[in-house]
């Protein structure tokens, strides 16, 4: 089933969560426009911000347009703000949630309870078998090359694992999307919608630098690099000189305190939010603390443009 009729929206599409870049003004394009806009609660983290963007977003939904939004939610036990925000969403009844990371069971049981859908980032068969056991609506399959916290398959790949395994349950495929045509290719190879995140990085409704957005324009595939200093997690980076300064894997001892049962959780933690701190001061303009996250799909970006035109090119061929 496509997600354009779960969500009941015009196209299966879905502005993908972007850790620091996602705002309201993107969210309402996406509403604006026919798609799903999504946005990680950890983008508004300060007294009362999220329960201000829910209410915002709420009364624009109200004239019957004909998108929709959602919130991320990172349900790992790092996440300190994890339960305030899951309890914030319900109360103002999130349409939709896509989960990362950690067990996403509260999100679906209390999701359900008034008819939000819950969708789940999975990256392997492993993970995918552990949400669908807790009854998610669809999986976010993560693939090879995707911005951020990627995956280790390509789209062809794990979307046929995932619909021989689990064909009752639709698959969004997140990463490897940046034009119509690869749009349609997606959903051509059973996909049930797509998850786009750095194309709509180089949108002018966007607040990071200009630096950044100029970087996705000009940034090839072979200038995405993979790194595990960031969060633990390997996170598809752009290859900036900062980015070889700080070094893309962790150190020996690192390693240890990541994996060892007394320290992995608040080291963890520790990791996350050093991690955090980088990539905010990435966007910064005119720093040389260059870390920013995107994906394979910078091959096929060449101009930055509104969030309606980023749409209207995406949804063209569907």
């Amino acid at each position: 089933m496509s997600i354009a009729k779960i969500l009941d929206i015009h196209f299966p599409i879905i502005m993908a969560p972007m850790f620091l870049v996602s705002n309201g003004a993107m969210m309402k394009e996406a509403v604006q426009n026919g798609i799903a806009g999504c946005f990680p609660s950890l983008n508004f983290r300060g007294k009362g911000e999220l329960e201000r963007i829910l209410d915002s977003l709420n009364e624009f939904k109200k004239d019957g347009r004909s998108g929709t939004y959602g919130v991320n939610l990172i349900a790992q036990k790092t996440n300190p703000l994890f339960e305030k925000h899951l309890e914030i969403c319900v109360e103002k009844k999130v349409p939709f949630y896509i989960t990362s990371l950690g067990n996403p069971k509260k999100v679906i049981e209390k999701g359900r309870d008034y008819g939000a859908k819950v969708f789940c980032d999975v990256t392997n068969m492993v993970h995918a078998e552990k949400v669908a056991g807790l009854g998610c609506d669809a999986f976010i399959a993560v693939i090879k090359g995707a911005g951020g916290h990627a995956g280790q398959k390509t789209a062809d790949e794990f979307l046929t694992e995932l619909k021989k395994e689990f064909p009752k349950i639709p698959v969004i495929v997140a990463g490897g999307v940046a034009n119509g045509d690869q749009a349609k290719n997606m959903l051509d190879l059973g996909a049930a919608g797509v998850s786009v995140g750095t194309r709509f990085i180089a949108s002018k409704e966007a607040t990071v630098s200009l630096e950044y957005k100029e970087a996705i324009v000009r940034s090839k595939k072979r200038d995405i690099v993979s790194t595990t200093r960031i969060s633990g997690t390997p996170c598809n980076v752009i290859n900036t000189p900062y980015a070889q300064k700080i070094g893309l894997e962790q150190s020996p001892l690192e390693k240890y305190f990541s994996n060892h049962p007394w320290t992995k959780k608040y080291f963890k933690m520790l990791i996350q939010m050093k991690g955090m701190k980088k990539f905010k001061q990435g966007l910064r303009p005119a720093t040389y603390k260059t870390l920013w996250c995107a994906g394979e799909t910078v091959e096929h970006i060449q101009s930055i443009k509104t969030c309606r035109e980023i749409i209207e090119d995406l949804s063209g061929k569907l």
